[in-house]
């Protein structure tokens, strides 16, 4: 069975009032004093954010927990010096980022101004095990069409600013403006994929490997296929969810590549529209559907992926959980509605923050 691991970043905030806190360097302290979490917690590109990877898992009940585990761990460390952590994939009340201390980070703000100085987004990244670069570019090259499903499923960023943007995954939106992000072409190869990234490299344009934002990539440093289209998830399960989907459409392609099943050829045209459908409506309204592209209700979509995937998540052992997260998800919504919803209730983005806190660490 395929491990999978899971990448979260976590939004620091104030308790009281709500509003982002530039405290990472703080906490990170805070996690250096003692012996366990050295290994789980990173600093990222801005100061209000906290991201933690969990180990990898074959069942998708430790992944849950390991989950839960390193969102308590990170909701304690920020506690001690004043703060809270929210899994918020954009801040909803208004914020200035404040760029981490590293020569990386530098470059990139004197590279790309306003987009490094406005890219406060918060994702999930779940990497899933391939055996080779060779299938995991077979995989990259099969998913490409499912993936808009996974960012309406997580989709949990309706605010920008300070305002409604509009779209439920706002983040995936603001994302799109890294030069190297976004869906690909079809690769067929592990030598043509590799050879594509060095080419851009070559062009000066991105620093090194690490800014190779494809919606899916092969990892630098593991032997795993990344997908990067998830937002950070309000609810732990959602999480696993997307992580036990991401493994199922790993499996389902790996076995299309090794039967002799050609990928889809969708173009990147196509693919951009599908992602930006999915970004605007998430669950409540239309997607593209991944077969046809063409629109069809988000439920009908969903159960469409349910369905090219059954096989490999009853093998896995992840079929009623899956089932039973996604029928919840369509039933009460992702977080981009469950947000909406607070807003609408306590007309407070301030509580619409102070609950996603709580919302945050529940298991």
């Amino acid at each position: 069975m395929r491990t999978v691991g899971v990448e979260e970043e976590l939004l620091l905030v104030d308790p009281e009032t709500g509003e982002p806190r530039a405290l990472s360097a703080a906490v990170l302290a805070r996690v250096s004093l003692g012996d366990a979490g050295q290994d789980v917690f990173e600093k990222e590109l801005h100061e209000q954010m906290l991201e933690f990877a969990t180990h990898p898992q074959a069942d998708m009940e430790r992944l849950h927990a390991e989950i839960v585990r390193c969102r308590e761990e990170a909701g304690r460390h920020a506690g001690e010096i004043g703060c809270a952590v929210a899994a918020l994939a954009t801040s909803p009340l208004p914020v200035t980022p404040s760029i981490g201390v590293n020569r990386r980070y530098e470059w990139m703000a004197d590279q790309y101004g306003v987009v490094v100085q406005e890219q406060l987004v918060l994702g999930c990244h779940v990497h899933v095990s391939v055996e080779s670069d060779e299938e995991g570019v077979a995989v990259i090259d099969r998913v490409r069409p499912w993936l808009p499903v996974l960012t309406a499923l997580s989709a949990n960023s309706p605010f920008w600013q300070g305002r409604d943007s509009s779209y439920s995954s706002y983040r995936s939106r603001v994302w799109q403006r890294w030069p190297s992000a976004g869906p690909t072409e079809l690769f067929g190869s592990a030598e043509t994929y590799h050879r594509r990234v060095a080419d851009m490299l070559a062009t000066g344009t991105i620093l090194d490997d690490g800014m190779i934002y494809f919606d899916v990539r092969l990892s630098q440093r593991y032997p795993t296929v990344e997908f990067r289209v998830a937002d950070v998830c309000l609810d732990a399960g959602t999480a696993v969810v997307v992580a036990a989907l991401a493994r199922a459409l790993v499996d389902t392609a790996a076995r299309e590549w090794r039967e002799g099943g050609e990928p889809a050829a969708h173009s990147v045209s196509l693919l951009r529209l599908a992602a930006w459908r999915a970004a605007r409506s998430g669950l409540t309204e239309e997607l593209l559907h991944p077969a046809t592209m063409r629109r069809m209700p988000a439920e009908t979509v969903v159960r469409a992926l349910l369905d090219h995937v059954g096989e490999a998540l009853a093998a896995d052992g992840d079929l009623d959980r899956v089932r039973e997260g996604v029928a919840a998800l369509l039933r009460h919504g992702n977080g981009a509605r469950v947000q909406r919803e607070l807003l609408e209730r306590t007309g407070s983005l301030r509580d619409v923050v102070t609950e996603c806190v709580r919302r945050t660490q529940a298991a």
